[in-house]
């Protein structure tokens, strides 16, 4: 548990910015590029838990790092090299202030909408009589904004036109590529026995104003997966399907009394507790890409990450 990045605090040559996300610090250098370091901390109910997870920043930077070259064909993206396993470089984008959703499956927000008796999410209509986890007959494009502080969205795509957040001709592309990903990355998840439930895109423009995809993509932690083999069983009996992704973490989470709310405090993680997560997320590295995780060395990972960096730029 101690070799873990819990927290980032480098000084690079030419760094200009430093924006820490939940899970991601980020470094500018020049203003015109990205060092993404995927840390080894964990969030759930918009909290950052106190305890990092082994090797939880090399999965998630490494499921990234494989979905962007694989759909590099699709849209241009922002990676450019990977100089440590827990790092992506690449060039700094201006976002589009919104984030593409899209959802093959009535699960999680659209089926808490859906169950409270709702049958349109961000102007998008769902059929009738279906029941949780069910397939769309197409998927949903369902966006939300971008919030810089608190939760995003839901927004609909008339609105996003009507307040200008993104012009007409580029939100028709960005939805163009977003159902591209996503028949990519659902034909690439049957190939390993799972289905890609939904996950979220994001794009920006380049310096040269080309659409770019940003960010992570497919991963567990910006996508849902269920188990191919026994899914049309288990909605034809009424059973819950299996989840790959950090679901497994909030339900822990719900048991032992948290779940963001006021006045409640975050259960402690002991070290088996926070060993069996990360063990989870190397079983979700090699079902989701079918390779085998290989461990990189941790004893001085704040050190091993900066001294890669340090090199790349040199």
């Amino acid at each position: 548990m101690t070799n873990t990045i819990r927290k980032t605090d480098f000084n690079f040559p030419g760094q200009t910015k430093l924006y820490k996300g939940k899970v991601r610090d980020v470094y500018t250098i020049n203003d015109d590029q990205l060092i993404m370091i995927a840390t080894d901390r964990i969030s759930a109910f918009d909290h950052v838990l106190p305890e990092g997870i082994p090797f939880k920043g090399q999965v998630l930077n490494q499921i990234a790092s494989s979905f962007l070259k694989a759909t590099a064909d699709i849209v241009p993206n922002w990676l450019e090299a990977t100089p440590d396993p827990s790092v992506s470089v690449g060039k700094r984008c201006e976002p589009f202030m919104v984030e593409m959703v899209i959802r093959g499956y009535l699960t999680g927000h659209a089926w808490r909408e859906y169950r409270d008796g709702k049958r349109s999410i961000c102007g998008v209509s769902m059929p009738e009589g279906m029941k949780e986890n069910d397939r769309f007959p197409e998927p949903l494009i369902t966006p939300t904004t971008k919030a810089e502080v608190g939760h995003d969205e839901d927004i609909s795509r008339a609105e996003i036109l009507k307040q200008g957040i993104v012009s007409q001709e580029n939100y028709i592309q960005l939805e163009d590529f977003t159902r591209k990903l996503f028949a990519r990355g659902s034909k690439m998840a049957e190939e390993r026995g799972l289905l890609l439930v939904d996950t979220k895109y994001e794009f920006g423009k380049d310096k040269d104003g080309v659409i770019t995809l940003i960010d992570e993509i497919h991963t567990p932690d910006s996508s849902r997966y269920f188990y191919k083999e026994g899914y049309a069983e288990k909605q034809a009996n009424g059973e819950k399907q299996i989840q790959l992704s950090k679901e497994f973490v909030r339900q822990w989470l719900i048991e032992n009394g948290f779940q963001g709310k006021d006045g409640q405090q975050i259960p402690h993680m002991n070290e088996d507790f926070v060993n069996s997560v990360s063990e989870r997320y190397i079983e979700l590295f090699e079902c989701i890409t079918g390779e085998n995780f290989i461990k990189e060395e941790v004893d001085d990972v704040l050190n091993r990450v900066e001294n890669n960096i340090k090199n790349y730029l040199h």
